[in-house]
C-alpha cells in the first residue's frame, strides 16, 4: 500500500519572502536585562511593573551568564519563608537558570518556532558576537506569522 498524501493542491505561490524572515525580524530590540548582584526583590518588582516573566541576566559586557524567571522568584520567596530568612538579602546569581539556550538573529522564523515546540521555552536571548542584541519569545514568533496569510504563508 502506498503513502497517500491528505494535503489538497497548493494554490497560488509561495512568498519566499517568508522563508527569509528571520528572529532578527521579529525580535525585541528593548530587553529588561538583570544583573548576578540585584536583589530578587528588585527583579519581582521590575517583573510585576513590566509585565514579563522572565528575563536574561548579563555581565558587565552584556554577555549572558543566566536566566532569571517568575518560577525561580517563587523558588526563593518559598524558601525564604521555609527558613525563616529575609529576601532581601538574596540575589539573583543564587536563583538564576545557568544553562541559557541562547539563539541566533539569523535563524529563520520557522526554525526558531520549532526550538520553541522542542525545548518549552517561553523566550530565547538573541546573541550576536557573543553579546546580546535583543530578546525574541513566542509571542513575537506569533505576531510575525500573523502578517503572514494563507497556506502559502505569502507575506501581506
Amino acid at each position: 500500500m502506498g503513502i497517500k498524501n491528505f494535503q489538497g493542491n497548493q494554490v497560488g505561490e509561495t512568498n519566499v519572502k517568508a522563508e527569509k524572515i528571520t528572529v532578527r525580524d521579529c525580535m525585541s530590540k528593548s530587553m529588561i536585562l538583570f544583573t548576578k548582584d540585584q536583589s530578587i526583590i528588585e527583579v519581582v518588582e521590575t517583573l510585576i511593573k513590566f509585565r514579563v516573566s522572565g528575563g536574561p541576566v548579563v555581565d558587565d559586557r552584556k554577555c549572558v551568564i543566566g536566566i532569571i524567571s517568575e518560577g525561580d522568584c517563587v523558588k526563593q520567596i518559598s524558601e525564604s519563608r521555609y527558613y525563616n530568612m529575609p529576601m532581601e538579602d538574596t540575589s539573583v546569581e543564587k536563583y538564576m537558570s545557568r544553562e541559557v539556550d541562547v539563539i541566533s538573529p539569523d535563524v529563520n522564523l520557522f526554525d526558531a518556532a520549532q526550538l520553541f515546540l522542542k525545548s518549552k521555552r517561553r523566550r530565547f536571548p538573541v546573541v550576536e558576537d557573543g553579546k546580546i542584541v535583543g530578546i525574541v519569545s513566542q509571542k513575537d514568533i506569533l505576531r510575525t506569522a500573523l502578517m503572514l496569510k494563507g497556506f502559502s504563508w505569502k507575506h501581506k
